[in-house]
């Protein structure tokens, strides 16, 4: 599975242009084959790999795997970047909150929407075929079944997340059904159906599978923990949280329990290219270099985010951590965050003669900022040497400009030039590192999660202290290649109540995932998406002028605007989101 067939890719892709847009629906293309010409078992596991490569079929303006737009920018982890506002400014608009055109362009939410249900459209196609043959004919019937509705279990939750109220498609569906379907499922109702195909997934697959890549029990019982956690906070029409579902919550546990897997000893571990697939690695897609084709299978959904004034990139200096951010990774005396004053004074802050910028003096920090942000002086990727002395220190002519979103750099999306895994295409980016959905961290956080909303927190402390932990032992790749020790990271010894257990729960979450897509919507399932980024948008203005007039409106903005090319393809059969 992490090296894709190219024959299969090249000579089926015709098969799966059925999307909900029109651009697809209404194609015809001369010499389609239809469900009975390949309904055999070797073309149908061939269908199979079809579909896991329809996972990792984003672009940068059109992005379904790594989501620095929708979840990092979009919230108080980071900032746009690149060249002014100007630059890819649909993206600026979401930073903005200013989203109310339902659609910009072909940019952005229209092609993810549209790359979300090509993948589904393929996941469906696939068991039409596959439902139709017999296990005498196709010993792995079942498994390749269960290993396709987790695909499509995962497009729609990706959806759900963005859009909120979206079409729920199933391969049971005529095209003449499909364009019958409505997006008008409650929220219980969707996440139930999406649940579905991951529960059959949970029941039907082994726990491991021979082929990396491959979904299995272990990753259906991660998602299925992630999905209850997302459902058991019940909202109201404008988003609230109004109560929270405790039979979700034991779900989650319960699930949580299921999910083999560890941390890895070193946090870098998971943002390098030669491992993946490790330990910690529960659901990823899957990229590959030097495959036998000819530019091999890379993401190049980053491919605007690499620092921008130096030979070694190239372009264009997008997804740029935000100083709220950069001030989340100081710790106190105890060694602890520091939960409601972090953001009271800023941290590299200024520039010296050198070009550096240089730790306010007595700070501490958690040693995961040098795992998530460049900053000026500090090495970068974990080396200050790679052809000339110092060519790999983050400098503060690597920031494009400065004086709109200030100097401060990404670090887990990039790899070393000199990485087997790295290409460049004309001035843009892309790597066959994998991208990863879930992680072993991101399972033991839902458990803690699950267990303080049933006030049962003390259990919840030692599981947040393991993720701590590893994060206190994840020093030695900065500190070789010649950073600054001013690291102090150390467990909890206690939560003196639901509410601060609650809080550290939540700052940890941002600490081990930050600039990894998941902030924005961990803040909607929370409900304080409106009271977190307009505190942040309050204080980030006195130092960004280009968020002066950022407001985030509450029962809008935590949900995207449904394409509205898909709302006038349907004849208004997909109802908009409130406010747009």
């Amino acid at each position: 599975m992490k090296k894709y067939n190219k024959i299969v890719i090249s000579c089926l892709s015709i098969l799966f242009l059925a999307s909900c847009s029109s651009d697809f629906l209404d194609y015809e293309p001369t010499g389609v084959l239809t469900s009975e010409s390949v309904a055999t078992a070797e073309n149908a596991d061939a269908l199979v790999t079809a579909a896991y490569a329809a996972i990792g079929n984003d672009e940068m303006v059109g992005p379904i795997t790594n989501q620095w737009v929708y979840g990092s920018v979009r919230s108080d982890d980071a900032y746009k970047g690149g060249g002014g506002r100007g630059d890819v400014d649909v993206i600026d608009r979401y930073e903005q909150y200013n989203t109310t055109i339902a659609d910009y362009g072909d940019f952005m939410l229209p092609r993810t929407w549209t790359n979300h249900y090509k993948a589904i459209s393929r996941a469906n196609f696939a068991l039409s075929v596959i439902n139709g043959l017999t296990e005498a004919e196709f010993p792995k019937k079942k498994t390749r079944q269960a290993e396709l509705r987790f695909l499509r279990a995962h497009s729609h939750f990706m959806l759900k997340l963005l859009f909120n109220k979206v079409p729920y498609i199933s391969e049971d569906l005529s095209k003449e059904q499909i364009l019958k379907t409505s997006n008008d499922l409650t929220s219980d109702e969707l996440w139930n159906k999406i649940a579905e195909d991951f529960v059959f997934a949970f029941n039907n697959l082994e726990q491991a599978q021979d082929q990396v890549g491959r979904a299995d029990k272990n990753a259906a019982a991660a998602y299925l923990a992630k999905l209850r956690l997302y459902q058991a906070y019940q909202q109201n029409d404008n988003h609230q949280v109004t109560s929270i579902n405790t039979a979700r919550l034991q779900e989650v546990i319960d699930y949580a329990d299921a999910v083999t897997g560890g941390l890895e000893t070193d946090y870098a571990k998971n943002f390098l290219d030669g491992n993946d697939n490790g330990q910690e690695s529960i659901w990823a897609v899957q990229f590959s270099i030097n495959d036998g084709t000819n530019t091999g299978r890379v993401s190049f959904v980053t491919g605007l985010n690499s620092p921008h004034g130096t030979s070694l990139y190239g372009c264009c200096g997008f997804h740029l951590a935000s100083q709220n951010m950069v001030n989340a990774f100081k710790t106190d005396a105890n060694g602890l965050p520091l939960l409601e004053t972090f953001n009271d004074s800023d941290i590299f802050k200024t520039i010296d003669g050198n070009g550096n910028a240089p730790l306010t003096a007595g700070v501490t920090l958690d040693p995961r900022i040098d795992h998530t942000v460049g900053v000026p002086g500090r090495p970068f990727k974990y080396k200050n040497t790679l052809k000339n002395a110092g060519d790999m220190v983050y400098k503060f002519s690597w920031a494009r400009d400065p004086g709109v979103y200030g100097f401060f750099g990404n670090m887990k999306e990039q790899q070393s030039p000199d990485c087997s895994c790295y290409v460049k295409n004309g001035p843009f980016i892309g790597t066959s590192k994998n991208v990863d959905f879930i992680r072993y961290a991101d399972v033991l956080l839902f458990k803690a999660e699950a267990l303080i909303q049933l006030n049962r927190q003390n259990e919840a402390l030692p599981i947040i202290n393991l993720v701590r932990a590893r994060a206190a032992a994840s020093k030695s790749m900065p500190l070789a290649a010649g950073a600054s020790d001013v690291y102090k990271i150390s467990p909890y010894l206690a939560f003196p109540s639901k509410d601060y257990a609650m809080k550290a729960l939540m700052f940890e979450r941002r600490l081990e995932f930050g600039m990894e897509g998941p902030r924005f919507f961990d803040l909607v399932r929370w409900g304080i998406a409106e009271p977190v980024l307009n505190a942040y948008l309050t204080k980030e203005k006195t130092k960004r002028d280009f968020l002066s007039n950022a407001k985030f409106t509450a029962g809008r903005d935590e949900y995207y605007p449904i394409p509205q090319r898909e709302i006038n393809f349907t004849a208004g059969l997909y109802k908009q989101n409130p406010g747009y």
